[in-house]
């Protein structure tokens, strides 16, 4: 695994550096959000912890251009605990959001749980699933809606991924956290809105006619299902 720390602080890029190496993670530092994207449009990274108080350029203006050629997963970590940064940042791309100081153990759980959801699926499974004129072929990692191409972050992908698998189950938040993130239900009750929301968001923008995910109020989410 190739992992690239873009933080301005030098103690924390060497402590994340040696976990990451005993881990037998390649690790690279960038010192300033410059760097940071340098290094992103050169090389190929599976996983990108991102501060956002960078100089040259802010880590959220980072997320902002990355999103825009890459999917990669980025975890932020800020000392920011303001849930509207927290919000806006899982909006435009992060996939999750990690407070200074953190518990390195936590943070090393978290990096493994983005790795593992982002993990490139076994060939003997299903590649492609279709709903109406929703299309996701798994293998490639793509999406399409209306023969458009979905541009989805690795966690929107898991969603719609999770969605389309079972298109007449409705998911609880628990379901959706634990299929999707990998890990024991810890949601604040903003994390799986924010990135339902942005889903939402980018299929209305390819089809404004209707609906593709149902909120079944008091129980979870769900695909809308076909008309017969």
């Amino acid at each position: 695994m190739r992992i690239l720390v873009i933080d301005d602080d030098p103690a924390i890029c060497s402590m994340l550096k040696k976990v990451m190496e005993k881990n037998d993670w390649h690790c690279t530092i960038a010192y300033d959000g410059l760097a940071g994207i340098n290094y992103l449009e050169k090389e190929s990274f599976d996983l990108v912890f991102l501060d956002l108080n960078l100089p040259y350029k802010s880590g959220d203006s980072v997320l902002v251009k990355l999103r825009t050629f890459s999917d990669v997963p980025v975890i932020i970590i800020s000392a920011k605990e303001l849930v509207t940064t927290k919000i806006d940042l899982l909006k435009i791309g992060a996939d999750d959001y990690v407070t200074k100081p953190f518990d390195i153990d936590e943070l090393t759980a978290r990096a493994e749980a983005v790795l593992r959801r982002n993990a490139p699926i076994k060939k003997e499974a299903v590649t492609e699933l279709r709903h109406g004129q929703l299309r996701l072929n798994r293998e490639e990692r793509r999406a399409f809606l209306e023969q458009q191409e979905l541009q989805l972050t690795g966690t929107e992908f898991q969603l719609l991924e999770l969605l389309m698998m079972h298109p007449n189950k409705v998911f609880s938040k628990q379901n959706i956290f634990e299929s999707v993130w990998k890990d024991a239900y810890r949601d604040d009750g903003h994390t799986i809105n924010v990135h339902i929301s942005s889903l939402r968001t980018k299929l209305t923008a390819i089809d404004s006619t209707r609906e593709y995910i149902e909120t079944v109020w008091g129980v979870g989410y769900r695909l809308v299902k076909l008309e017969s």
